[in-house]
C-alpha cells in the first residue's frame, strides 16, 4: 500500500542527466507524449487545515507558459523530499506527470512525516482532502481544473473530496483502491491477516522519526522486514502480532480486529461507497486481476453505472505490489486528465472498460463489466475429477482435515506481499489438507472472462470454520498456477442448511479474465484456510485473532447428484468478435 518517492537534491548535473534520459526511455516505454516543459520544485508548502494542523505539500510546475491545470496526490507514504534514497518512484512520477503540462501537489497526510496531527487511518482524509482542495481553487496558478490521482491508500482519499465535490473537480483515477475498506479487511468474513500487518509494519518503520526517512528506518525496512514480519506472521493468537512486528501494541491494528460489522458506527465513517452517486467528476477506476482491492473495486464500478454514471475501467494483469503497475496507473491518469483537464474528448472514443485477457496477448475492449457470458458449470466429481457431467448418484464424499495449529498455508494470490499473484501451486497441492479436482486437457481455448462462484455441499461436525476455494490453470508440464480465489468464514446462519444436514455454501471467487489453453486442464482447490493471508481459523467461535491452536476440523465436500458441488464459469465464446 505504498507509493515511494526520491528527491534530486544535490545529485550531480551529470546524474541528473542520466534520471532524465531513463525518465524519458520511461515515458516511451508507457507510450506517453514527449515532455514538453522543464518542471520548477518548490518544497514543504504549508497547507493549513480548518482545526489549525498544518499539512505540507511538494509543488511541482511547468516553468514556463501556462496556466496549466492541477493534479493532487495525497500520501501517507513521504513526499520525494522526506523519503531520501528510496524515493525515485514518486518524484518521477510528480515529474512525468508536471513535464506534460500539469502542476502537480503532492502532499503528506495528517500525521505522517512533517505534516501535523495525528495520523489515525482513514478517518481525517475526507475532510482534509476537502479543505486541500479547497486551498487550490485559492492559488493564483489554479486555472480552474482540478484531478485527483493516485494508488492504494493514495486511491482511497480521493473518494471523500469527490463526494459533492466543487465543480472545478473535474476527474478522479483512483488507482487500485475502492471506496470500501471494510470488504478488504473482512473478505468472505475472515481477516485479511497478513496484509493488514504488513501494511501495520510498513507505517510504523516510516514512522519512527517523522521529518525524513533516516538510515536506521531504511534498514528496518529494507534489511529486516521479512524477518521480523515472519516471526509475527505465524504467533498465534494472531492478536498479539502487532507488538511483536512493531513492539508495541497498534490502536488502529486493533479496532480492525474487533470492528466486525461493517454497517457499524467505525466502517460506516471509512466506507465511502454508499456515496458514490454524489459524486460528479469522472471517474476512472485502474484495477489489477491479482490485487487485492479487485472485489471492492468492481463493485466500486458496479455502483457508479448503477447511478447513472459513466466510469472507465481498465484492468491490468497486476498485483498489488507490481511496481508496473504504479507507472500503468500513470499512463492510465495522464491521458484521462487531458481529456478532462484538458478538454481533448477525442481521446475518450475507447470503449469504457478495457481488460487485459491473461493467458494471451490480448487487450478487449467493451461497453460495461462483466461481458455477455454463458455460466458455465464443473462439477466436483469423485477420485478428483472435474467435469461437464453431473456426478454420479452414489458419489463418495472427499474429505480432509483442517488443523488450527498447523493451519493450510496459501501461496501468492491477492496479499500485499512481493510473493503475490500467479504462482506454482504443486507444493500447497500436496498437502493432505487440500483437496483438489482436475478436469481432462482442454480440446479447445476457454475465455474466462467475469465473476467466478463455487458452491460446495458440506458435512462438519463443527458449526464455526473457514472454507478456502482457488481455481487454478494446470499447464502441459504439471505447473498449477492459481487463477483466482476466495474465502467464506461459516457460522450459523451462513449457508443453506439441506435436509440430510449437509449445508450448501457458496464462495465468491472474485472474477478474472483468463484464457485457458487447449491442452490445460482447469482445476479446483479446496481448503479449511489460507494462513498467513487470512487469520487461522481457531476451530470455535473465539473473537477473531484470539485462537490459538483447536480441536482438528473435519470435513466432508459431497459431489454426488443430491449434492452437486460445482464451480461456476463465466465462459465467452472465443469466436464471437469483441467489438460485436
Amino acid at each position: 500500500m505504498r507509493w515511494i518517492g526520491w528527491s534530486l537534491a544535490g545529485a550531480s548535473v551529470a546524474a541528473a542527466s542520466v534520471f532524465t534520459a531513463r525518465r524519458a526511455l520511461l515515458a516511451r516505454l508507457l507510450g506517453l507524449r514527449p515532455a514538453e516543459h522543464r518542471v520548477t520544485v518548490t518544497r514543504d508548502v504549508p497547507i493549513r487545515m480548518p482545526d489549525g494542523v498544518v499539512l505540507y505539500a511538494d509543488h511541482y510546475a511547468p516553468q514556463t507558459g501556462g496556466p496549466y491545470p492541477t493534479i493532487l496526490i495525497r500520501t501517507p507514504y513521504g513526499r520525494p523530499g522526506e523519503l531520501g534514497p528510496l524515493g525515485v518512484f514518486e518524484h518521477t512520477g510528480c515529474l512525468l506527470f508536471a513535464e506534460r503540462g500539469y502542476n502537480v501537489i503532492v502532499q503528506s497526510v495528517r500525521g505522517r512525516y512533517r505534516s501535523g496531527g495525528v495520523f489515525e487511518p482513514f478517518v481525517n482524509e475526507a475532510a482534509d482532502g476537502r479543505a486541500t482542495v479547497a486551498w487550490i481553487a485559492e492559488q493564483p496558478w489554479f486555472e480552474g481544473n482540478l484531478g485527483l490521482w493516485g494508488p492504494s491508500y493514495v486511491g482511497y482519499v480521493q473518494w471523500g473530496p469527490a463526494i459533492d465535490g466543487p465543480p472545478y473537480l473535474k476527474a478522479i483515477v483512483p488507482v487500485v483502491t475502492s471506496a470500501r475498506f471494510s470488504s478488504l479487511f473482512y473478505p468472505g468474513g475472515a481477516f485479511a491477516f497478513e496484509s493488514t500487518l504488513r501494511w501495520v509494519f510498513l507505517i510504523d518503520a516510516t514512522n519512527r522519526h517523522r521529518q525524513s526517512l533516516n538510515p536506521a528506518a531504511l534498514w528496518r525496512l529494507m534489511v529486516l522486514r521479512e524477518r521480523i514480519l515472519a516471526r509475527a506472521l505465524h504467533h498465534q493468537p494472531y492478536a498479539d502480532a502487532d507488538r511483536i512486528a512493531t513492539g508495541a501494541s497498534v490502536p488502529f491494528f486493533q479496532s480492525w480486529l474487533n470492528e466486525t460489522d461493517p454497517h457499524g458506527s467505525y466502517w460506516s465513517q471509512v466506507d465511502q461507497h454508499r456515496a458514490l452517486h454524489r459524486i460528479n467528476a469522472a471517474v476512472h477506476l485502474v484495477a489489477g486481476w491479482y490485487d487485492i482491492f479487485l472485489p471492492g473495486q468492481l463493485a466500486d464500478y458496479t455502483a457508479l453505472v448503477a447511478a447513472g454514471k459513466r466510469p472507465y475501467l481498465t484492468v491490468l494483469p497486476r498485483a498489488h505490489t507490481d511496481l508496473a503497475l504504479v507507472f500503468e496507473g500513470m499512463r492510465e491518469g495522464l491521458w484521462w486528465f487531458d481529456a478532462h483537464l484538458k478538454g481533448r474528448r477525442e481521446l475518450l472514443a475507447r470503449r469504457p472498460v478495457r481488460i487485459a485477457l491473461m493467458g494471451s496477448n490480448e487487450w478487449h475492449e467493451m461497453d460495461f463489466w462483466p461481458p455477455p457470458a454463458v455460466m458455465t458449470r464443473y462439477f466436483l466429481q469423485p477420485a478428483g475429477r472435474l467435469a461437464r457431467e453431473k456426478p454420479p448418484a452414489d458419489g463418495v464424499p472427499s474429505v480432509f482435515r483442517y488443523h488450527p495449529a498447523d493451519p493450510t498455508p496459501a501461496i501468492g494470490g491477492a496479499v500485499l506481499s512481493a510473493k503475490a499473484g500467479p504462482r506454482d501451486q504443486r507444493p500447497l497441492e500436496s498437502r493432505p489438507d487440500v483437496l483438489t479436482f482436475t478436469s481432462s486437457p482442454l480440446a479447445n481455448d476457454l475465455d474466462v472472462i467475469g465473476p467466478i462462484r463455487l458452491c460446495l455441499y458440506v458435512c462438519s461436525e463443527h458449526e464455526h470454520f473457514d472454507l478456502v476455494g482457488r481455481l487454478c490453470d494446470v499447464y502441459p508440464d504439471g505447473r498449477s498456477i492459481n487463477i483466482c480465489d476466495g474465502i467464506v468464514r461459516v457460522r450459523p446462519g451462513v449457508g443453506e442448511v439441506q435436509p440430510d444436514g449437509s449445508r450448501r455454501i457458496e464462495i465468491d471467487l472474485t472474477a478474472t479474465a483468463q484464457r485457458f489453453r487447449v491442452g490445460h486442464r482447469l482445476r479446483v482447490q479446496v481448503a479449511g484456510g489460507g494462513s498467513p493471508r487470512w487469520g487461522p481459523h481457531p476451530g470455535d467461535d473465539r473473537p477473531y485473532g484470539q485462537g490459538c491452536g483447536g480441536p482438528v476440523l473435519l470435513h466432508h465436500i459431497c459431489h454426488d447428484a443430491n449434492h452437486p458441488s460445482a464451480i461456476i464459469l463465466p465462459v465467452v465464446d472465443a469466436a464471437v468478435r469483441w467489438a460485436a
